[in-house]
């Protein structure tokens, strides 16, 4: 048993952290971030942590390698002070796309990540709803891999009527995600077929797997980029005949112009997470936390307990 918790954040999770040590009834702890004017960044922790169970809040956001190599940082530092056990939690993990050689001489960028972040000195790494399973295999130290599919679920089984619903997987790649979706509502599971045109991200859908004439489409995937491939989609289902079309995702990225096609899009409302600063969304973006998911699996791991159970 580790002597006390103790918990930081890097800038860019300053909000979802500030909530989950709220919910632990702990401060966060003391930290000194800022640049040099040469560029250089700088931190300094500004209290004891020696044999501490120290837990790090970073997430993935523009300037994304910047927030990166602060995370990368400040690991270096609490590992340096003597931390008993430093754990770095990615509410998203940067690169997540980046997870595979599907073309020549191109990097996979998530695994260079996984390296970089044991290299500074975590000894744990907990983060949730990766892009691919296989990526945490990427990892060379214990990783916790969590869901917010149940908070998005139990959210639309209250929020529209699950007896004229269908879950919509938005590519083959989503449906496993999907289709735990559909089984926690208790609806039917269809797909689309679709194929990358090019390295810009456009897509063509060629192929609605499943019949949605008549039923509310919920659309449910890992992340919301820059709405391109769901707004796309959800014209789609329209054309076949859905009747009213809603997105969740676990992650919010809202690449430009994604509010943009939002808008103007058929989309009644689209639910993300926090674990991505969001911003100024259009009022159709509902965003929930997932501080209490991450303060429990914090708690368990600190007391040597399973977390098996927050995946049920």
């Amino acid at each position: 048993m580790y002597r006390e918790l103790k918990l930081f954040a890097c800038r860019a999770a300053s909000e979802l952290a500030s909530e989950v040590a709220e919910r632990l009834a702990l401060p966060l702890g003391g930290v000194d971030v800022f640049k040099f004017p040469n560029d250089n960044t700088f931190v300094r922790i500004t209290e004891n942590v020696r044999e501490t169970d120290v837990f790090v809040f970073q997430t993935s956001c523009p300037p994304v390698d910047e927030n990166l190599l602060e995370l990368l940082i400040m690991l270096d530092t609490v590992k340096r002070a003597s931390a008993a056990r430093v754990t770095a939690v990615m509410s998203y993990f940067p690169y997540v796309r980046s997870d595979k050689k599907d073309q020549p001489r191109v990097p996979i960028t998530a695994r260079l990540v996984a390296d970089l972040l044991v290299t500074a000195g975590a000894d744990r790494i907990i983060t949730m709803d990766l892009t691919a399973d296989q990526i945490q295999g990427f990892f060379s130290v214990p990783s916790d891999h969590l869901t917010a599919v149940p908070i998005l679920a139990n959210y639309y089984r209250e929020r529209i009527d699950c007896s004229n619903l269908v879950v919509l997987a938005p590519d083959p790649g989503a449906v496993k995600r999907a289709r735990k979706c559909a089984q926690r509502l208790g609806a039917p599971l269809v797909f689309l077929d679709k194929r990358r045109l090019d390295d810009s991200g456009a897509v063509e859908v060629t192929t609605i797997v499943g019949s949605v004439a008549g039923k509310d489409v919920l659309f449910f995937d890992d992340e919301i980029d820059s709405a391109g491939t769901l707004t796309l989609a959800v014209n789609e289902v329209i054309r076949a005949g859905a009747s009213r079309c809603f997105a969740a995702a676990s992650h919010g990225v809202f690449s430009p112009p994604a509010f943009e096609r939002i808008r103007s899009s058929p989309l009644v409302e689209v639910t993300v997470t926090n674990s991505v600063p969001v911003g100024q969304a259009p009022p159709a973006v509902k965003i929930l936390s997932v501080a209490g998911l991450f303060a429990e699996a914090i708690r368990r791991t600190h007391n040597g307990e399973s977390i098996t159970s927050l995946f049920l």
